[in-house]
């Protein structure tokens, strides 16, 4: 692991003990004020010169922005007090720190983060399902998603200076940033066991919440998850993705779990 890296480490844990004092703050406040979940994040993945995960015929990032415009346009219509942002609303590039910056500048409740699944061809149409990803402690032999969702960054400019030396083919890496996000942690997967069991409702294969070390959860200062919505690599799955009955139901499955997290937590 590189000295720089381990000196931008030293950088993230000062951001994280000034993030968990604020929290504390935050915290004792919503105890005394009632708390509320106000402010969603929804995060379109990849975007621009980062499509992501192909298929046959769509990428992820596509399908990814087309699933969250739905959403943002659910909670507009049908849970208006509820302020969303988004990170991207059209195909553009938009770097991993910048999304992370509009959620914490937004002192947003959730983060949610869209992807398309993917794996290799020679298992492409036996595997399917959804899963929900938080930000976590994981072995060094299980960071598939991880490696494929953070190699983004690669395709920034000066990737290496912006991120501290960060490198996002070496797994120990994932595990240090994993230490910063104890304290939303169990708050994330309390949501994220909530999105999968709505999925689940609609038949979806249930491949559960699993804990990788994903660079956008780590830089969020609040309950986050990525969400996996289907094998892009899957032809049956491809189609679903990109149904608009597809689309509805996964929309519904996010939207009813924000609904039941805001009144178990509220």
């Amino acid at each position: 692991m590189s000295g720089t890296f381990q000196r931008g480490m030293r950088k993230y844990l000062g951001f994280f003990i000034g993030t968990l004092i604020v929290g504390s703050s935050l915290v004792v406040n919503a105890q005394d004020e009632g708390y509320r979940v106000k402010t969603i994040v929804i995060d379109p993945g990849h975007g621009g010169n980062k499509p992501g995960a192909r298929g046959s015929f769509s990428t992820e990032k596509n399908v990814s922005l087309e699933v969250a415009l739905k959403l943002a346009k659910k909670f507009e219509e049908d849970m208006p007090d509820m302020k969303v942002l988004l990170t991207r609303k059209t195909d553009v590039d938009v770097d991993f720190l910048k999304r992370a910056a509009i959620a914490n500048n937004a002192k947003a409740d959730l983060f949610i983060s869209i992807h398309c699944n993917s794996v290799a061809s020679a298992s492409a149409r036996s595997t399917f399902g959804t899963e929900t990803f938080v930000a976590g402690l994981h072995r060094l032999n299980e960071q598939n998603v991880a490696i494929r969702e953070n190699a983004d960054i690669k395709l920034e400019k000066n990737y290496k200076e912006k991120y501290d030396g960060y490198d996002p083919n070496d797994p120990e890496t994932f595990i240090i940033l994993s230490l910063f996000k104890y304290n939303f942690r169990a708050k994330s997967t309390e949501f994220a066991k909530l999105i999968q069991s709505n999925y689940a409702k609609n038949d979806r294969v249930n491949r559960g919440v699993k804990e990788q070390g994903l660079l956008i959860l780590q830089r969020v200062g609040m309950p986050a998850v990525l969400t996996e919505i289907g094998f892009i690599s899957n032809p049956a799955e491809e189609k679903y993705i990109n149904s608009d009955t597809g689309q509805n139901e996964i929309v519904n499955a996010i939207f009813n779990a924000v609904k039941q997290y805001k009144k178990q937590n509220e």
